[in-house]
């Protein structure tokens, strides 16, 4: 057990390595021309570097307004809960994040607290908090705030889907204080995010990603396993969802996905699974056009 949860560490610390995105300047030189740029936005009322977000509008959005303004895509990195920032996963997604763009679709791109820092429910306050602020501030950065959809990137796919899950289910600890909003979240995007800790090959390992994420292993601890698991708080009212799993991923097993879909599937909530032949982890695969129509036509049918 400690051999196989030692060879998953290394795996994974080579993969943040690996994600490691270009430079901000650099992925922001890819963008669209014309793009509006709203960089390093404090969205907690603090001075923390990982309570910040940054939005990206559509060209020409301040000149023309659609009526109650643009969507918005919540874009959640990925890293294991402890490590990476809001530049990663952006670095290999740039054809998917220009189609949102030029379709008329702001995207907000969240830093949060680290798991060391900010044990579960922590990690998710900070996610809800952003969402939060965005809904707020809606009006100032000529956002619909009704239309809101999250996309998310492994870890940020486990995050973006336990925000879609329980956003009607309103738990108070999963908020910081006097945080919640009553919106709907229209879509959800998930990209091999885990949905149960319990299956985990780390599960008893103390020291593995998703112990560290609720402060004790899935397997001692399955109060908390549950509590921080997306499947936990599926019911018929929650938004559609898209959901993408590499068929070779190494990392997060693809049944995370297969079983996210079952249970929605078994509460009636719409949802597509797409197992990516040959496809690890992470990576450019993903951005590749036949996903990307996929995720364009759910996005605009979602989020119209």
């Amino acid at each position: 057990m400690e051999r196989q949860a030692l060879l998953f560490l290394l795996l994974f610390a080579s993969s943040i390595l690996l994600a490691q995105p270009p430079s901000p300047s650099v992925i922001q030189g890819r963008m669209p021309e014309g793009t509006i740029i709203h960089g390093n936005i404090p969205y907690n009322n603090d001075t923390l570097k990982k309570h910040l977000l940054d939005i990206y509008l559509p060209a020409n959005t301040n000149e023309k307004i659609p009526s109650g303004g643009v969507p918005l895509v919540v874009f959640i990195h990925g890293g294991g809960w402890i490590g990476n920032d809001k530049y990663a996963d952006m670095g290999y997604m740039t054809e998917t994040i220009n189609a949102m763009l030029n379709s008329g679709i702001a995207v907000a791109s969240i830093d949060y607290r680290f798991a060391q820092n900010a044990v579960f429910p922590g990690i998710l306050q900070d996610c809800n908090k952003a969402a939060s602020f965005l809904y707020d501030n809606a009006h100032k950065y000529n956002i619909e705030k009704n239309r809101f959809a999250l996309m998310g990137f492994s870890a940020g796919g486990h995050l973006a889907s336990l925000m879609g899950t329980s956003q009607n289910n309103k738990v108070d600890n999963l908020y910081l204080p006097n945080s919640y909003r009553p919106f709907k979240y229209k879509a959800v995007v998930d990209f091999y995010g885990p949905t149960d800790l319990t299956l985990f090959a780390g599960s008893e390992d103390p020291k593995s990603p998703e112990s560290i994420l609720i402060g004790g292993t899935p397997v001692d601890r399955p109060d908390l396993a549950k509590a921080a698991s997306p499947i936990t708080y599926i019911d018929k009212n929650d938004p559609p969802f898209l959901i993408f799993h590499g068929e070779k991923d190494n990392l997060v097993s693809n049944r995370h996905s297969k079983l996210l879909s079952s249970w929605l599937n078994h509460y009636g909530v719409k949802n597509e699974l797409t197992i990516v032949n040959d496809a690890p982890h992470f990576g450019k695969m993903y951005d590749v056009e036949e996903i990307r129509t996929k995720v364009m036509a759910f996005l605009k049918a979602e989020l119209k």
